[in-house]
């Protein structure tokens, strides 16, 4: 049987799961009787844990949200779970946190056991990021903030928008959702002047609160994500193509990184490939990677480019 004090701390571990627990379910596990999980639920409490309890056939307890934040209890994965994305987030694309994130996963480093501490620094070292530049999109937690708020309270938003041409301009939005891919975050909503739905980088926008007012919400289209890495692979694209190839989706979607194009169901068999390059060359050997037969009927120099590398190939097997 544990000590009252480890016994504590093992109900509150088990409180903090999103579950109910019934007073049996928490005598059972922690080996007790129902009345000493009664007496422990009162000296949580006393401590100023809220721990709710509901009545009924389903009642149980569960730990509430209260003034202060009760100390967490991990297991050893989500320990390092928590450790890695701290430490990530410590050079993240969200301006204002990286010095916070830092002092709190300082705190946890210094309570990981050696054993966890290890696995942590293993993964630090031998896990290798993409090189970045400093001057690379960034936000900050506050515009993020009013965005999703602005997103969860149905308020439309007003903000000045430098867009990729260059051009400025104001806009009115209904928000609906915020995605992140890779170091720049996009904001998915209805655009009220242009009655279209439309795609905005979070860093090339200057909101203009207050937001309001609220609006009556729409049905979100279903590739909503989709439409956010199709407008991003192509910004910077100066040959595009629609491909057709002769496989299932499922099948190239699995060859390809989303940043290389965006793949589109047209039967169980057949699919499209919308891609790009800034070059005809990379762009022909490229779909020529896929695995699978494939159509190109445009751009038209993008078809004489696979021609030439056919008679080419043909010549180099003659």
């Amino acid at each position: 049987m544990l000590e009252t004090s480890a016994r504590l701390l093992a109900l509150l571990s088990l409180l903090q799961t999103p579950r109910d627990w019934t007073g049996a379910e928490l005598a059972g596990r922690l080996e007790v009787s129902p009345r000493t999980i009664r007496n422990d639920i009162d000296r949580l409490r006393t401590l100023g844990y809220p721990v709710e309890a509901t009545r009924g056939a389903v009642g149980g307890y569960r730990l509430g949200a209260g003034a202060k934040l009760p100390p967490l209890l991990l297991d050893d994965d989500e320990a390092v779970a928590v450790a890695l994305g701290l430490r990530t987030a410590a050079g993240g694309t969200v301006a204002g946190i990286e010095e916070t994130s830092l002092r709190a996963f300082t705190k946890l480093e210094q309570v990981l056991p050696n054993r966890l501490r290890a696995r942590v620094r293993a993964l630090q070292t031998y896990a290798v990021p993409v090189a970045r530049t400093d001057d690379g999109p960034r936000v900050t937690a506050e515009v993020l903030t009013l965005l999703s708020a602005a997103c969860r309270d149905r308020e439309r938003l007003r903000f000045d928008y430098h867009s990729h041409a260059g051009a400025d301009t104001r806009r009115v939005v209904e928000p609906y959702r915020l995605v992140n891919w890779g170091r720049r975050w996009y904001l998915v909503g209805w655009d009220v002047d242009r009655g279209d739905w439309r795609t905005f980088r979070v860093d090339r926008m200057t909101p203009k609160p207050p937001a309001g007012p609220r609006f009556t919400p729409r049905d979100l289209p279903e590739d909503v994500v989709d439409r956010v890495m199709r407008g991003v692979s192509s910004a910077g694209w100066r040959y595009r193509a629609d491909i057709t190839v002769h496989a299932p989706a499922e099948q190239i979607t699995e060859r390809i990184n989303p940043a290389v194009g965006v793949v589109t169901a047209v039967d169980a068999h057949t699919c499209t490939l919308h891609t790009g390059a800034d070059s005809l060359d990379t762009l022909a050997v490229h779909v020529g990677m896929l695995g699978a037969d494939f159509t190109v009927t445009d751009p038209p120099e993008l078809v004489e480019m696979i021609r030439a590398l056919a008679a080419r190939y043909a010549r180099a097997t003659s």
